[in-house]
């Protein structure tokens, strides 16, 4: 059977390796012809995973009618900012019975829809056609076979399950879980904690600290999950609490190793200059803002990650502002 990755970063890189050890046909695509030649001349991604080396077999092309062509699964291994121009690019192609596999982690921000709904909105045959697979899943662990568990999400029992079988293996552990909207809004909105978790760590704060963040983190994420439908338990699972701890501790966390930047005085934009992959909580930020004030949810982590991203906060000042909030309850 024929899997086409749509993606050729360190994530989209590694589910190719993933799938065709476990047997499976893999084509790889990726966007910029340009970096197609390279990744075909050295078969290795030496910006995004370097060390690793991509086997002949597996098909590299920046045409995505080739990479699509005979398969019968797609994973969506791409930033979320352009799902949706992707799922555009997919729209002349008969894909009724072909399944499609979320892996992104953001939520868009004009329309403030998760990714499924994105691809649903531009494929709408997708609607239950899609499945996400988000967890706790650093690109440069799964690659080396360090066991990692993650969640398989759809409305569908059987096609999480079908996904599940794809990709388990004896190094990743595959559950299934039909809350689909808590499963997308954890994975995407612990990116903004990890962002907060990195400023804690570059202003040179400590273990109390970051565990005060990751735990009223959890808090506000919950509270809007279960504002937009979610089950409350889906947090305290994988894709939930999972997710935000690996996030918000590892060095292989781009959203964390972002914000420690911030915390030790550079401008955003002087941070994000030197970053090489896609920082997914920077634009979740302001899409959870919005949300946060559509759904009238207090989220003062978020709100002050939004003040020192969008409107110039010093970090500082943003945990300070967070220390001296107005004294209540710790469950409400």
């Amino acid at each position: 059977m024929k899997i086409a990755v749509l993606g050729a970063g360190s994530w989209g890189t590694t589910i190719a390796l993933h799938l065709y050890k476990n047997g499976y046909e893999v084509a790889l695509w990726e966007f910029f012809p340009d970096y197609v030649k390279v990744l075909q001349e050295k078969r290795e991604n030496v910006k995004f995973l370097p060390g690793f080396k991509i086997p002949k077999d597996i098909q590299i092309t920046s045409k995505i009618i080739e990479a699509i062509a005979g398969a019968k699964v797609i994973v969506l291994a791409i930033p979320s900012h352009v799902i949706r121009k992707v799922a555009r690019m997919l729209k002349p192609f008969n894909l009724q019975d072909i399944l499609l596999v979320s892996v992104a982690k953001g939520i868009e921000n004009k329309t403030l829809l998760r990714m499924s709904q994105v691809i649903a909105q531009e494929l709408p045959f997708s609607k239950n056609n899609v499945v996400v697979l988000s967890g706790p899943s650093h690109a440069e662990e799964v690659v080396r076979d360090i066991p990692t568990t993650i969640v398989a999400a759809s409305k569908s029992v059987k096609k999480a399950e079908y996904i599940q079988k794809i990709f388990m293996s004896p190094s990743l552990r595959v559950y299934t879980n039909r809350d689909i909207v808590g499963v997308e809004l954890g994975g995407s909105l612990k990116n903004i904690i990890a962002i907060a978790c990195g400023i804690s760590d570059g202003l040179g704060f400590g273990d109390n600290t970051k565990a005060a963040l990751m735990t009223r983190g959890m808090h506000e994420i919950t509270k809007l999950g279960v504002a937009m439908g979610a089950k409350p338990g889906t947090f305290a699972g994988l894709t939930g609490i999972g997710d935000l701890i690996t996030t918000c501790i590892s060095r292989h966390s781009r959203n964390r190793n972002y914000g420690e930047m911030l915390g030790k005085g550079l401008t955003p934009e002087q941070a994000l200059s030197k970053m090489i992959m896609v920082v997914e909580g920077i634009r979740t930020t302001k899409s959870a803002n919005a949300l946060a004030r559509k759904y009238r949810i207090e989220m003062p982590i978020t709100e002050q990650v939004y003040a020192a991203l969008f409107r110039g906060k010093k970090a500082k000042d943003a945990g300070r502002d967070l220390m001296m909030r107005e004294a209540k309850p710790e469950h409400r």
